[in-house]
């Protein structure tokens, strides 16, 4: 009971600090540390995904309520697709769709005018699945006041080579010219080409890298890695990521 009473002083003391701003437009977040979250407590590593499907409703919540634009998910990676046990994989397959029909049925979308967009490799996944993307995209296209774009199956490097591929192709046909291409013109031809770069970065679990993880987006976005593993990530936590964001100077490389 003392720690709850603490963690609250904690929690409003922090609101008095970071309330005024700036707040970043773009969140990124890697929600990692499900599986050794729910091992190091003795349960099936599934369970971490689902509790750790939960704690992103309630962060994406968190993020909202800050006044941010923009949020984009690493829910999962090209090489999760490829390489996970298979059971699991299918089971976060299954939470995915689960969050898709969430966001179709819950009324969220209107509610908040929530673009989505579902950015990867989706020829990992089975064609109901793909159905349902495509759903909730077109049901949201209608709005921009947020945009949440969750990446699966995604990787950084596979973007990138995706995007050269389309480059390459309009230059076959006379579309652009060689001397036309510079980091503007690139950057639209990239999965994320309807958003900003993102300002900053959240990664849990202690991991103190990007996976992959929007490589040419991130190349002055700011860093955060917190030790929390995902399913346990607080509003704390949040708070503090925000805080270490108004602290720094952004120069950009000038």
């Amino acid at each position: 009971m003392e720690k709850k009473v603490l963690e609250e002083i904690y929690e409003r003391w922090l609101w008095l600090q970071i309330k005024n701003g700036p707040f970043p437009q773009h969140i990124g977040i890697i929600p990692d540390g499900n599986r050794r979250w729910a091992r190091e407590r003795g349960l099936n590593p599934l369970v971490g995904h689902e509790t750790g499907y939960e704690r992103l409703k309630e962060v994406l919540n968190w993020v909202w309520e800050l006044g941010v634009k923009y949020v984009t998910v690493y829910a999962m990676s090209t090489e999760n697709c490829k390489y996970r046990d298979r059971e699991e994989f299918y089971h976060l397959i299954s939470i995915l769709r689960k969050g898709i029909r969430e966001l179709l049925e819950s009324g969220e979308i209107d509610k908040r005018k929530i673009r989505v967009k579902i950015i990867g490799d989706l020829s990992f996944l089975p064609g109901e699945v793909i159905d349902e993307i495509r759903k909730v995209e077109e049901k949201s296209s209608i709005y921009n006041e947020k945009v949440l774009t969750i990446a699966v199956c995604y990787g950084g490097r596979y973007e990138i080579i995706e995007a050269i591929k389309k480059v390459i192709e309009d230059y076959e046909r006379g579309a652009i010219r060689k001397e036309d291409l510079n980091e503007e013109v690139f950057r639209k031809y990239l999965m994320t080409s309807n958003v900003p770069d993102p300002d900053l970065i959240i990664r849990t679990s202690g991991e103190v890298r990007i996976s992959n993880f929007l490589l040419w987006q991130s190349a002055y976005s700011e860093l955060y890695f917190c030790d929390a593993y995902w399913p346990e990530f607080r509003k704390i936590d949040f708070w503090r990521a925000i805080r270490s964001y108004q602290l720094r100077e952004r120069r950009f490389g000038r």
